[in-house]
C-alpha cells in the first residue's frame, strides 16, 4: 500500500485491494460530506460523491485509489476536490485493467466528472485516455441525478474503445528516430515553453526502460515508459543555470489528469499517423 507521503499536492493512498471507507476518509474526507460547503448558493445542487461510489460498488466496482487536493484554508477541507479511481473485480488480475475515473468537489472548484482510465500493474502508474473515449461533466445546478447514471453506462462503454486503442499501439513497431520524436512531444507538453533550456531532461532519459520488460518497440510500450518517467519523476537533469535538479513526480490532481491525457492523444494521434 503507498499512502499520502506519494502525493506532493494532494493526500491520497493507493492499494492493491479494494480500499475501505475507513482508509478512504482518512486521507479523502471530502468524499464522505454531507452537504455542499456554505459558500455555495441555493442554485448548487450537491452530488454526494460517497453515494456514487456505493452505487459503483453495487455494480462490482472497488476503489483503488483515492486522493483529494490539500488546502490552506481548513474550513474548506471537508469539501476540497477529489478523485478516486475504481476498477472491475473480474479485472484485478492481468497486466491491465479498465478503471473509472471519478473527479467531483463541494465547494464549487470543479465540476462533477467521469473518465475512462487504465491501470497498469507492473509499474502501479494509472494512465488517463484521451478525448477519444468518455469525458463525463456533470455541473451542480439542476436535476443532475439522471445525468450522473447516465454519465456512468456511458464511461462503461467507452472502455471497448480504449481497449481496441490499447490493442492497436501494442502491434506498431516504432523505429528509433520515431521514439525521440514522441519523447519530444511528450517533454514539449510538460514543458511548455520555446526556450529550450527550460527542459531540464533529454529524450532519450524519459525513454529509458524501468524494467527488463519494457525494453519492446512498440507504440503501447514506448507511452508506457515515457508516462512513466514523466509522472514518477526522480531523473537527474540540469536547470536553467546549468545546475544539477531532480525532476519532481506529478501528484496535483488536475496536473496529473491533464498530462495523462495529452500524454493519450499524443499516442493515439502518433498511432494514426504511423498506422
Amino acid at each position: 500500500m503507498q499512502l499520502a507521503s506519494r502525493f506532493r499536492n494532494a493526500s491520497g493512498i493507493r492499494a492493491d485491494m479494494p480500499l475501505s471507507d475507513d482508509q478512504i476518509r482518512a486521507v479523502a474526507p471530502s468524499i464522505f460530506a454531507e452537504a455542499a460547503h456554505e459558500s455555495r448558493s441555493a442554485r448548487y445542487t450537491y452530488i454526494p460523491t460517497i453515494d456514487v461510489l456505493n452505487g459503483l460498488r453495487k455494480e462490482g466496482f472497488q476503489p483503488f485509489m483515492v486522493c483529494q487536493t490539500r488546502v490552506r484554508n481548513e474550513e474548506k477541507r471537508e469539501h476540497t476536490k477529489h478523485m478516486i479511481r475504481l476498477r472491475h473485480a473480474d479485472q484485478i488480475a492481468g497486466r491491465e485493467a479498465n478503471e473509472i475515473i471519478l473527479l467531483n468537489s463541494h465547494d464549487g472548484t470543479s465540476s462533477y466528472q467521469m473518465l475512462a482510465g487504465m491501470f497498469r500493474f507492473v509499474c502501479s502508474n494509472g494512465m488517463v485516455c484521451g478525448e477519444t473515449t468518455s469525458d463525463i461533466r456533470v455541473r451542480h445546478n439542476g436535476d443532475v441525478v439522471g445525468d450522473v447514471i447516465e454519465g456512468a453506462f456511458k464511461v462503461l462503454d467507452s472502455f471497448e474503445e480504449a481497449t481496441a486503442q490499447r490493442e492497436a499501439m501494442q502491434v506498431l513497431t516504432l523505429n528509433q528516430g520515431e521514439q525521440a520524436a514522441f519523447a519530444r512531444a511528450a517533454l514539449a507538453l510538460k514543458y511548455d515553453d520555446q526556450d529550450s533550456g527550460a527542459v531540464p531532461v533529454t529524450e532519450s532519459q524519459i525513454l529509458a526502460p524501468r524494467r527488463f520488460e519494457d525494453r519492446r518497440d512498440d507504440m503501447w510500450t514506448t507511452f508506457n515508459r515515457v508516462q512513466e518517467n514523466m509522472m514518477k519523476g526522480g531523473l537527474r537533469g540540469r536547470n536553467r543555470s546549468g545546475r544539477t535538479t531532480t525532476t519532481r513526480p506529478v501528484n496535483g490532481i488536475d496536473q496529473s489528469v491533464k498530462l495523462n491525457r495529452a500524454l493519450w492523444v499524443l499516442a493515439e494521434e502518433m498511432r494514426r499517423l504511423k498506422g
